[in-house]
């Protein structure tokens, strides 16, 4: 099966000439672009790639809160920054928000391919010189141990309206209607940044891995 890849930057040029670099190779197969992380979760949703490459600087939500938001909500979905920033707090926090990969964009389209096939098997692809950044700041740095996940069991015989903020339960209800990120941003007037987060809340909350989980699990409780 073809890698199937979401091209995610907000500069027209810059996503045509990677589907162009990428486009031919039988391995890997253009799922989508997006051109404002704004897009992202409904374009995940819409053609469920396995990999994103991602821009870290975009207009209105950051690349940065791409990965905060996907990385959680879709698993299964690998990210690869690849972005015109060396700097190490840019990387360093991309890849402790789960990002798999970091490339530069003046690397050569041969890294490009080694990275997307090297994370598409589950594995991390850090050149040397990000692989040297992250491992001095971890040095200095004492790790957050992440919340648990709430397990299955714990929700047995429980309502998952119970364990939401009252917010929480109008974008449930939104959703179980059909609307779509930016029809609830713009119903609570709300940016769909915050949209995106609080669905991200709801999914670990009630542990299910996309939102046609959310809604069927919703139903029945």
């Amino acid at each position: 099966m073809p890698i199937r890849i979401l091209v995610v930057d907000d500069h027209s040029v810059v996503r045509q000439g990677i589907i162009t670099l990428l486009e031919d190779e039988e391995d890997l197969r253009i799922a989508g672009e997006a051109s404002d992380g704004d897009e992202v979760w409904d374009m995940v949703e819409k053609v469920n790639p396995d990999l994103i490459l991602l821009d870290l600087t975009m207009p209105r939500v950051s690349g940065m809160d791409v990965i905060r938001q996907i990385v959680p909500a879709f698993p299964n979905v690998k990210i690869l920054v690849f972005s015109m920033h060396n700097n190490a707090d840019y990387i360093l926090t991309s890849a402790l928000s789960g990002a798999s990969g970091y490339l530069q964009k003046d690397t050569s389209r041969d890294e490009m391919l080694r990275a997307i096939r090297a994370i598409a098997k589950g594995e991390l692809y850090f050149p040397p010189y990000a692989s040297s950044i992250i491992i001095k700041k971890l040095l200095k740095q004492v790790l957050i141990t992440p919340e648990p996940e709430v397990e299955p069991a714990e929700m047995e015989g429980k309502s998952i309206w119970n364990i939401l903020t009252p917010r929480e339960q109008q974008i449930l209800k939104c959703l179980i209607e059909g609307m779509s990120s930016k029809d609830i941003a713009e119903k609570f007037e709300i940016s769909s940044n915050t949209v995106a987060n609080q669905r991200a809340s709801i999914m670990k909350k009630t542990n299910v891995k996309n939102t046609a989980e959310l809604v069927s699990l919703a139903l029945k409780k």
